[in-house]
């Protein structure tokens, strides 16, 4: 027996009249729907070289934070997918006194369904990574709330979608400093960093810590700018190194099976090594970035790194441990040109080492050669 298949999808949906001719709704589809019915324009050029759609590829990584964000338990998913939809699309209002409120008007949105070789009412104009996600998201039934506005060119779905794509990112810092307040599961790429922001706070919170106040974090303002003379987005690139890397000092301080992270262990030695440090270079200490490179992103990751070396020798545990790192930090701190002179081998003014990749390997390079030489000669 033939079942008849369903031409058309009702939603509940709001009306938004802006300008004549280009209505919007706003309504929700399920998890599943949203692929059913709307397409991703893809970017590409025809054969004689005209543009065509505007949609970038699908980014796995992206899409897979989001699968497994949504498959991670109750969730809430409040950014709506933008879609252009096809004229053919057709709305309804309710009747009674009360379905209009001025701005908005309540009714029924009817979308016709594809056939085979047929072209979907809409198309995805913000929110396509999203939209592949649900899609291969365990809940299809999952309800998705959806923008909608009716645009049959294509050039007014460019424009718009250059117009929602243009905003700016959010501040790097200010996401690393709301990472630790964040319960919910985090992307890979987030997560890493979450440990660390933490960390950072207590440092520049503990009066103990030598950082104490000196970290510049998004939130930070009034008087407080004028000591926090280091970028937060140093101090955690430095220690998310260190606990990342099987060879970093704050690596063990790792519990792989239960995936706990000794916070306070890591404070510790932290505390223990940057007290070294600030003693060993008292004139370059808490300056502004621009006086001294030892506050200075590049200084921060390189001194870093050899801290990976002298905690691999010296166990922040030890009774002594603040006496030995410092004997360590002893043996580069001829070596260091962090407010005057010229670095030796690198052949670079003190002021001249900048933060980025290249420059902080080779910084981290001399120093952790000048360190194994030092230390060799002493033997």
């Amino acid at each position: 027996m033939m079942t008849d298949q369903p031409t058309e999808l009702r939603r509940r949906a709001l009306r938004i009249d802006q300008i004549n001719g280009h209505p919007l709704y706003l309504f929700a589809l399920t998890a599943a729907e949203v692929l059913q019915i709307a397409d991703v324009s893809r970017v590409s050029r025809d054969e004689a070289s005209r543009l065509i759609g505007y949609q970038r590829p699908e980014v796995r990584s992206h899409v897979q934070d989001i699968i497994d964000y949504l498959n991670s338990g109750p969730v809430i998913f409040p950014n709506a997918i933008i879609l252009a939809l096809s004229s053919r699309a057709r709305f309804t209002g309710s009747r009674g006194p009360r379905t209009h409120d001025g701005l908005a008007t309540a009714g029924t949105l009817r979308l016709p369904l594809a056939g085979p070789a047929q072209a979907k009412p809409a198309w995805i104009v913000d929110g396509q990574q999203r939209a592949i996600a649900l899609s291969r998201a365990e809940r299809h039934d999952f309800p998705v709330p959806v923008t909608a506005f009716v645009a049959d060119a294509v050039s007014l779905q460019r424009d718009q979608f250059v117009r929602v794509n243009n905003t700016r990112p959010l501040p790097p810092s200010l996401v690393t400093e709301l990472l630790p307040e964040v319960d919910a599961p985090l992307p890979q790429r987030l997560s890493v960093r979450k440990a660390p922001s933490m960390v950072c706070d207590r440092l520049n919170n503990d009066e103990r810590s030598p950082f104490h106040q000196m970290i510049k974090r998004a939130s930070t303002s009034g008087n407080a700018v004028r000591i926090a003379v280091i970028a937060d987005n140093s101090i955690v690139s430095m220690i998310q190194e260190s606990l990342t890397a099987a060879a970093g000092c704050l690596y063990p301080y790792r519990n792989l099976t239960s995936n706990e992270i000794d916070v306070d262990g890591i404070h510790h030695a932290l505390c223990l090594y940057w007290s070294a440090v600030r003693d060993a270079f008292p004139n370059a200490w808490g300056k502004p970035a621009n006086d001294s490179r030892l506050m200075h992103g590049a200084g921060i990751r390189a001194m870093g790194r050899l801290m990976d070396r002298v905690l691999a020798i010296v166990d922040p545990r030890r009774l002594d441990a603040a006496e030995q790192i410092r004997k360590e930090i002893d043996l580069v701190a001829p070596y260091c040109r962090w407010t005057a002179g010229t670095w030796d081998q690198i052949n670079l003014p003190w002021n001249a080492v900048e933060n980025v990749p290249g420059q902080i390997q080779t910084l981290s390079n001399y120093l952790i050669r000048v360190y194994i030489d030092a230390r060799a000669a002493r033997s």
